[in-house]
């Protein structure tokens, strides 16, 4: 599989914060993050300029919050100061790699990072720090997936890839039926159309409407990130339409015999 003859410079990764438990019930794994932060700093050396957007729900998540009686607003921008958290502490990993970072917040909070300005965030990105987004949009109501795929558009990213505990995007959970199909290449459209739950609705849009191409992934995976870079490896890619020479459903379309 390859990636449809993108050629990335630039990139944003997407990490949920489940990702930074490992095998935890809850909060941050310290070797889990070190593998992650190994990973992104490989791509970081082969001259890839990469920004992050890390989600906060190994710490707290907004929706739950809500149910649990918290006011939504009040309880998502909790959610967005878990954020910063994890981002602190994936800038640490990173820092401890020799690869130069910069935090900044779509929440004010300059004692540990730098607020969110456009064209300040795009100065590091292009003298190779890699930028970590937290904070989410800094407005309630909207997903961490949303915020990437905003400041992907922001950064002028030629990539957004989405890391997940699954490889790519499958017709079910994976995890509940093993018999779910995986497909190699999928439209935003469709990810709409059949409620596929990759990102929310209001990043897939976006992302649409930007025409940025999403490479679905597992990140646990030890190199996944430089392997999809690269090409290879098992991952989706979400287009706006199929590639020549594939069908509706993703699959090689062999002309008939």
């Amino acid at each position: 599989m390859i990636l449809n003859n993108i050629k990335p410079k630039r990139v944003l990764l997407k990490m949920s914060g489940e990702l930074l438990m490992g095998e935890r019930a809850y909060g941050i794994d310290p070797e889990t993050i070190k593998v992650l932060a190994q990973d992104i700093a490989e791509v970081h050396e082969k001259g890839y300029e990469i920004a992050i957007v890390v989600g906060g729900g190994n710490i707290f998540r907004g929706r739950e919050g809500t149910a649990q009686g918290i006011d939504q607003c009040t309880a998502d921008y909790m959610g967005m100061l878990a954020t910063v958290m994890n981002g602190l502490a994936l800038s640490s990993a990173l820092e401890h790699l020799n690869v130069a970072t910069r935090v900044m917040s779509s929440i004010s909070m300059d004692v540990v990072n730098e607020p969110y300005v456009r064209s300040k965030a795009l100065r590091h990105i292009s003298l190779g720090r890699v930028l970590i987004f937290t904070g989410g949009t800094g407005n309630p109501y909207f997903t961490t997936d949303t915020a990437a795929a905003l400041r992907a558009a922001e950064m002028n990213c030629d990539l957004l890839l989405k890391g997940t505990k699954v490889p790519g995007v499958f017709s079910e959970d994976p995890t509940i039926n093993p018999k779910a199909k995986h497909f190699q290449y999928i439209t935003y459209n469709q990810i709409l159309g059949d409620d596929l739950k990759v990102m929310d609705a209001t990043a897939i849009a976006l992302t649409r409407d930007t025409n940025l191409p999403i490479a679905v992934f597992r990140a646990q995976d030890r190199g996944a990130f430089c392997r999809v870079l690269s090409g290879e490896g098992v991952y989706t890619l979400i287009l706006k339409e199929f590639p020549e020479g594939y069908d509706h459903e993703g699959r090689i379309d062999l002309p008939a015999n």
